[in-house]
């Protein structure tokens, strides 16, 4: 009798490597740009990337990050649309993180975006109970299933420009490296994204600069 050998299924793809060092939701939206991140992944770099990044920032649960799942393959025009948009929010919100505080122009920009996307969508705010026991607030669009996965994200920025947060939003002062953060520092002098990346090379460069110029005299 022939038997067949058994397969092991696939091993699921790795998580995606997301950064969260903006200390904001907003921009640890904008901090999804991988073009600007070497060895990080976009979150926009496909719809199924996009819902992942969503419920590691903790606006999705696992109950309707499978509901859009299975909304994106019965509408797959609505979700390349969702994405195109969320391409487009992004854009306008990197702007606004490092030309926001100076430029008018860019907050207006920032704002038009953020007001197109509040008023696009309609429905229901809920506070709710995470499985580790703390809260968060959710959003629960109704109609546009795809409407209201920017909604946190535009609040996060909006709640920026009410609270004149702008003036506090840094650009890591690495070189090589474009995350951007909220200072929330008393003195309001934080440099880097991750005192353990960042701040680190920087430390191991000054360092290895300092002993050159010793061993040179």
């Amino acid at each position: 009798m022939l038997t067949h050998p058994v397969v092991a299924p696939p091993a699921p793809p790795p998580l995606p490597l997301f950064p969260f060092v903006g200390e904001r939701l907003w921009l640890d939206f904008v901090n999804t740009d991988a073009a600007r991140h070497r060895g990080r992944s976009d979150a926009l770099l496909s719809f199924e990337a996009f819902v992942r990044w969503l419920q590691s920032a903790g606006t999705l649960d696992a109950e309707r990050c499978a509901v859009m799942r299975r909304r994106a393959l019965q509408q797959p025009a609505g979700a390349t649309a969702a994405l195109l948009d969320a391409s487009r929010v992004r854009g306008a919100l990197r702007q606004l993180a490092e030309k926001g505080p100076r430029q008018d122009a860019v907050r207006d920009s920032a704002l038009a975006e953020i007001n197109r996307i509040l008023g696009r969508s309609a429905g229901t705010r809920r506070v709710e109970r995470r499985r580790d026991g703390t809260f968060a607030r959710s959003f629960v669009p109704v109609g546009d299933a795809f409407g209201g996965l920017l909604i946190p994200i535009v609040e996060s920025a909006a709640d920026a420009l009410v609270l004149g947060e702008l003036t506090r939003v840094r650009r890591c002062a690495a070189e090589d490296c474009a995350l951007v953060f909220f200072d929330g520092t008393r003195n309001g002098r934080r440099r880097w994204c991750d005192m353990a990346t960042c701040g680190n090379r920087f430390k191991a460069a000054r360092f290895r600069t300092r002993a050159r110029q010793a061993a040179e005299n």
